[in-house]
């Protein structure tokens, strides 16, 4: 029977499409927030713990057709959703409120509350996409007693930002600022440009998203579509450098006009009502819970992280770790359509090369962009349970 026809009783969202064996629950982290998790596999106290870390804009939802072929594999596996998303408390947060509480050492301190009240005192594998890869990262590089190995996925993880150094012995004009900014070069551009993690970090941003004309189920249709393999023009290749005019080659979703919004960028790219009713990765019902949550909540619990990225103060704080590696065995998936591995240049090569020691593969999975394990999901989990057992054969 098609687990469409099915009614799961045991989730707080997708009763229809969630297959039967997933349960959500709401787990007190004990660091000020409370969890929304979507489980299984949890009948066996003894099995080893995975968790599954989504990105923007993202629920836990997104790892919907990985959660059970894991279970089944016999891993416990948790994915819950980010503070600020979904049924995870602080979605009611503002522009306006305090930001450290969604700083990436903070995400991590969730994960590991979370972890820790649902009796694992370490994780085979912490995997995160998208949003979810740099905490994944952070979770493995601060504790690798904890979290025995990384999937990071769409994002590479190049290290901690670095400290300067043997500036002392340096001569004054060797060290003198830089010139103009690359938000200058981006929108001395003709047409003008800007980045959009700088975009997400603005006020106005989430009532961009919220409020857009088209509604939200329209707007997360074309985001969707636009970042997937299913559009034409996602045929990456690797950048030059941090420059406005290498930058300026990635497509309107990564460096927009300077004058749209995000929904007006997407827009005309929506595809045709045949396309969407042919879309076997994101039927209009699973879109749907998308639409419902985000709908409900919002986007600024979200944005929040790319607020936090963009901000000066919290690079700071991870400088602690200048000069980290994460030690414990990581790899790398993506779409082979996904310009994000893309989107930093060198942070591809840096990721494999310096900031993890034990680095055991870069998988780029054919026929997915950006929402690999929801575009691809049989290649993903079949990945990720070869690193899984890999690891279980040489420990």
């Amino acid at each position: 029977m098609d687990q469409h026809t099915l009614t799961n009783r045991d989730v707080a969202y997708g009763e229809t499409t969630l297959p039967i064996g997933i349960r959500s629950r709401l787990v007190d982290t004990h660091n000020g927030v409370t969890l929304h998790v979507l489980e299984a596999g949890a009948a066996d106290e003894d099995r080893p713990c995975v968790v599954l870390l989504h990105g923007f804009p993202e629920l836990a939802y997104s790892w919907r057709k990985v959660l059970l072929s894991l279970a089944e594999a016999g891993f416990h596996v948790l994915a819950p959703e980010l503070r600020g998303y979904g049924r995870s408390s602080g979605t009611d947060v503002t522009f306006d409120d305090d930001l450290h509480p969604f700083s990436l050492l903070n995400e991590v301190r969730d994960v590991l509350g979370l972890v820790f009240a649902l009796g694992h005192r370490t994780v085979a594998a912490v995997v995160g996409h998208d949003y979810g890869s740099p905490v994944a990262a952070w979770c493995a590089l601060v504790r690798p007693d904890v979290f025995g190995s990384v999937v990071l996925m769409s994002a590479p993880f190049a290290g901690p930002p670095s400290l300067p150094f043997n500036t002392a012995n340096q001569a004054a004009e060797e060290t003198a600022a830089a010139g103009p900014s690359i938000h200058d070069e981006l929108a001395a551009l003709r047409p003008s440009r800007k980045h959009y993690q700088w975009y997400y970090a603005t006020r106005q941003a989430n009532a961009d998203l919220w409020h857009c004309p088209q509604g939200v189920h329209a707007f997360l249709r074309a985001y969707y579509h636009m970042k997937s393999a299913d559009w034409p023009h996602n045929q990456p290749f690797p950048l030059a450098a941090w420059s406005a005019t290498e930058l300026a080659k990635l497509p309107r979703y990564y460096v927009m006009d300077l004058d749209r919004t995000m929904p007006e960028t997407v827009a005309p790219e929506m595809p045709s009502a045949a396309d969407i009713a042919a879309c076997r990765w994101l039927p209009d019902d699973e879109l749907g819970v998308y639409t419902a949550e985000y709908e409900r909540t919002g986007f600024q619990g979200g944005l929040q992280s790319y607020r936090v990225g963009t901000d000066p103060a919290f690079a700071a704080e991870l400088r602690l770790f200048a000069g980290r590696t994460i030690d414990v065995p990581a790899c790398f998936i993506a779409g082979a359509s996904d310009w994000g591995i893309y989107q930093r240049p060198g942070s591809l090569e840096a990721m494999q090369t310096t900031a993890c020691t034990r680095f055991h593969g870069l998988h780029l999975v054919p026929g997915a962009g950006h929402w690999v394990q929801q575009e691809q999901p049989e290649a993903v989990t079949e990945l990720l349970l070869r690193f899984l057992k890999e690891l279980d054969r040489t420990s």
